[in-house]
């Protein structure tokens, strides 16, 4: 596509100044609406001077893994379309979080990350990319229906319920997303055949241009990225437990790492965008997290700084990434 260099300039040097600001001043919007903001940074400021202030330091340092983990797994899969440095594939990452901040379900992401890729190859990524995303959402499936199962046998009873929600409901639910567990890994495992099959319908055909690079994925690079989106989910349930632990949530360890998996199925079954998500993380925290402990503080809190340290931070650092790159340098994308 060609566009004049009014419209480049008018792309490069005024679009994504704008989106920084729009950016910050959304993010800036956010925190400033929660409640208990004050006691929130009290106990921000008292984590730093109680002895147990290295595991908020140890939450943080895992942000660095989680996003690690993450790029690694963009660089094997847009090595499909363009050889890139892991260091490019990590700002690229990075790059798009901050789109992903103001879109449902992150789709935003997509465009932050390609806008690192060389002109006419953005495209093409976009395929790969999703594959990436359907393999950590394989996952957070798979942690989700353990959690359902041990919320069910060893958690719900007479007296410890969640509203409209019963035993026979969440069976019906395991059921459910088991079976479509097992159908998204077979088309996972079989993404190249089935590409190769929508090729030769006719209408699909024209767009192959999109979704060719995704043919040549082998079964081993294809479990490759499982296993490094079971261990980026890994770090996310670490980050939930330390953080339980430093406000004080006295709940048992295996307990919270498996009400963690059943709160990332409900946040990943549910549309929302990351401003509206510290809401909504709250109140789920709330519901599952509540059933054990009355410390509704300390889970409201966790949720809340786990949401800041691994979406905020990450979109405030891509945006200031996206200020040093011309999204339009030359005539075609």
């Amino acid at each position: 596509m060609r566009l004049s260099r009014p419209i480049r300039i008018l792309v490069n040097y005024l679009l994504v100044p704008v989106l920084i600001i729009w950016l910050l001043f959304s993010i800036y919007h956010q925190i400033v609406q929660q409640q208990n903001l004050e006691q929130a940074w009290q106990n921000i400021s008292g984590s730093f001077t109680s002895k147990d202030w290295w595991m908020l330091w140890v939450v943080i340092m895992l942000v660095v893994v989680n996003y690690g983990l993450e790029a690694k797994k963009w660089h094997l899969l847009v090595s499909e379309v363009q050889q890139i440095s892991y260091g490019k594939a990590y700002k690229a990452v990075l790059s798009g979080q901050s789109f992903a901040f103001n879109t449902v379900n992150n789709v935003g992401e997509y465009f932050g990350r390609i806008a690192h890729l060389e002109e006419g190859k953005r495209l093409k990524a976009i395929s790969v990319t999703i594959v990436g995303s359907i393999s950590q959402f394989i996952i957070t499936l798979l942690m989700g229906i353990g959690g359902l199962v041990y919320l069910r046998h060893y958690i719900l009873d007479n007296t410890h319920f969640i509203q409209g929600v019963n035993k026979f409901w969440i069976d019906g639910l395991i059921y459910a997303l088991s079976a479509g567990t097992i159908v998204l890994l077979l088309v996972y495992y079989e993404i190249a055949w089935i590409t190769k099959l929508l090729e030769k319908v006719p209408f699909i055909h024209k767009l192959s241009f999109f979704i060719v690079n995704v043919e040549h994925f082998t079964k081993r690079k294809l479990t490759t990225i499982l296993l490094l989106s079971t261990l980026r989910y890994t770090v996310f349930v670490l980050q939930y437990i330390i953080l339980m632990r430093l406000f004080k949530v006295d709940i048992a360890i295996i307990t919270t790492g498996w009400m963690v998996c059943v709160m990332f199925l409900v946040l990943a079954i549910i549309p929302s965008i990351a401003l509206a998500e510290l809401g909504i993380r709250g109140e789920i925290s709330k519901q599952i997290f509540g059933l054990m402990s009355t410390n509704i503080l300390g889970i409201t809190f966790s949720a809340a700084l786990i949401w800041f340290i691994n979406r905020v931070l990450p979109a405030l650092a891509g945006s200031l990434l996206l200020a040093g790159i011309k999204l339009l340098k030359n005539k075609n994308i």
